[in-house]
């Protein structure tokens, strides 16, 4: 099972909430459930797009430590 991306890495990857919103309605992915749970690496990277994977590469970079 991948880690999950959250609110608070997406925040440290320097990107907004209200753009996050609108990647998550353009990826057809539920915003609400993501905010509350997370969502994991594997579908974030599954998008092929340079965000989700920027976001997860930040987000490894960093570690625990983020």
């Amino acid at each position: 099972m991948s880690d999950k991306v959250t609110i608070s890495d997406i925040r440290r990857a320097g990107h907004c909430v209200s753009g996050a919103k609108a990647w998550f309605e353009r990826h057809n992915l539920d915003f609400r459930d993501f905010i509350k749970n997370g969502i994991d690496e594997e579908t974030f990277l599954a998008s092929g797009d340079a965000l989700g994977v920027a976001v997860v590469e930040h987000k490894r970079k960093l570690g625990n430590d983020g």
